[in-house]
C-alpha cells in the first residue's frame, strides 16, 4: 500500500511499544507524512523519542479532553495540506477501576474511562471532518472484544469500548456523506505496558493462544496491517465497520 503524499495524525502513542506506534511506523515505511500529539509537557519526550525515526511533520501538545486542543491541532497540520487520515489510539482507566468487582466501579472512574477512552474520538472526528481532504479521507480508532463480552479484569474498559464502537458507528453515518469513512479494529490481546496493568492480562493471552483457531495470539504488526488498509484506498466502500484481528477468537463458542 502505497501512502506517498498522504498526511495523517496520529491520536495515542505512548511508546515504542503501543498499538499507535507499529501502525505509525508501518505508515511512515509505506510513504505517509505523520503528526503526532502528546498529551503534556511530561510525556513529550517519550513520544518524541519514539517517533523521532519517522521524520515527523509535527509533534504537538494536545490534552485530547480540551477540543480546543484538538482544533488546533487540526489548524496547524491543515497548514501544510488536507490531511487524508486520523489514527485514534486513546485509552485509559483508573488502575483501581481495573480488576476487583466492576460493581465496585467509582463514579469518578467510570466518567475517566468513559471520557478518555471513548468520549475523545467524538471531538477528534468533528474536527478532522473539517479538514480531511474533500476528496474523501479515513477515521480510525482501536478497540477490544471486551466491547461485548466479559473479560473478568478488563472491568470499566469493556464499558468504554462498547460505548467507543457505538459513537464510531455514529460517527461514520453523520459523516458518509463528506467520504469519510470511520472503523475500528479490534485487536487481541497485545503485550503494551498499559495492558499489562490489567489484572489477568496474562490468563487472556494464554485463552486467546489456545481456543483461537490459528492456536496463536495476534501481533502488533498484524494489527497494523489491517489498520493500514482500512486508512487507504483499498477500503473506499467501508464504513462503520469492526474488524477483529484475533486469530479467530472471537468465532469461538467454546
Amino acid at each position: 500500500m502505497d501512502f506517498t503524499n498522504k498526511r495523517g495524525i496520529i491520536f495515542g502513542v505512548a511508546n515504542s511499544r503501543s498499538i499507535a506506534w507499529t501502525i505509525s511506523k508501518s505508515l511512515s515505511e509505506n510513504g505517509a507524512s505523520l503528526a503526532f500529539t502528546y498529551q503534556n509537557e511530561r510525556l513529550k519526550a517519550p513520544v518524541s523519542k519514539a517517533v523521532k525515526d519517522m521524520n515527523p511533520i509535527e509533534l504537538l501538545e494536545c490534552d485530547a479532553l480540551d477540543e480546543n486542543q484538538i482544533e488546533e491541532v487540526f489548524k496547524k497540520v491543515s497548514k501544510s495540506g488536507p490531511i487524508d487520515f486520523v489514527v485514534h489510539s486513546i485509552a485509559f482507566a483508573q488502575r483501581e477501576d481495573l480488576g476487583g468487582n466492576f460493581s465496585e466501579t467509582s463514579l469518578d472512574g467510570f466518567r475517566t474511562a468513559l471520557e478518555v477512552s471513548a468520549y475523545t474520538l467524538i471531538p477528534i472526528a468533528k474536527h478532522a471532518a473539517n479538514y480531511i481532504n474533500k476528496d474523501g479521507g479515513s477515521i480510525l480508532t482501536i478497540s477490544f472484544e471486551a466491547a461485548n463480552k466479559v473479560y473478568p479484569g478488563y472491568n470499566i474498559m469493556g464499558t468504554a469500548k462498547a460505548a467507543l464502537e457505538n459513537s464510531m458507528k455514529q460517527l461514520a453515518y453523520e459523516y458518509g456523506e463528506k467520504k469519510i469513512r470511520v472503523n475500528a479494529v479490534s485487536a487481541g490481546p497485545l503485550p503494551t505496558l498499559a495492558a499489562r496493568s490489567i489484572p489477568g492480562f496474562n490468563d487472556m493471552r494464554n485463552i486467546h493462544a489456545n481456543k483461537s483457531p490459528l492456536k496463536r495470539n495476534i501481533t502488533h504488526e498484524e494489527v497494523a496491517n489491517t489498520c493500514l488498509f482500512l486508512l487507504s484506498n483499498l477500503s473506499t466502500g467501508i464504513t462503520g465497520a469492526v474488524i477483529p484481528v484475533d486469530a479467530g477468537y472471537g468465532i469461538m463458542g467454546l
